[in-house]
């Protein structure tokens, strides 16, 4: 088994307390309202969000993607810390044992906040992933979900 690490950075006009609030501590019901296009349904199976819990995310009709499930393996909302892994499902596409994800936001010098994200590809026996290929995806994703968050939370000022 290898693992590939990619990093990424986001910038937002967000406060991080408030942005790790919706993304991350409301985001099992807030991502499916903002981009249902994207995202039908998240469930917990086990638990209840906390470190442990497993979760089902449910992808919209006319995604890559059917369903994938998570777990939980860190929260820290104290220094706005998350990590979670993709432990079954399409985007594993069966070259992949898992990935984690390891989001930590911070704050920026104008006021908003600064996601760093350390994403850890874990792949199946000898397989080999393209560096651009995932750069390309984990870009895409983060990109619209963090930018759609925003946009809501800037058209809803009072909502957190």
């Amino acid at each position: 088994m290898g693992v590939f690490t990619y990093e990424s950075e986001i910038v937002t006009a967000i406060p991080p307390a408030k942005m790790f609030k919706a993304c991350i501590l409301d985001g099992d019901t807030l991502i499916p309202k903002i981009v249902p296009q994207v995202f039908k349904s998240v469930e917990y199976l086990e638990g209840n969000g906390e470190p442990g819990s497993i979760r089902k995310v449910t992808f919209a009709q006319g995604n890559q993607f059917n369903y994938m499930k998570q777990k939980v393996e860190a929260l820290d909302k104290e220094k706005f810390e998350y990590i979670y892994s993709v432990i079954e499902g399409d985007p594993l596409m069966n070259m992949l044992d898992k990935i984690t994800y390891e989001i930590k936001l911070e704050a920026s010098p104008g006021g908003g906040s600064i996601c760093k994200t350390s994403s850890k590809y874990y792949t199946v026996g000898d397989i080999e992933l393209k560096e651009e290929a995932i750069k390309a995806g984990k870009d895409k994703a983060s990109g619209v979900l963090f930018n759609s968050i925003e946009a809501y939370l800037v058209a809803n000022p009072n909502a957190y």
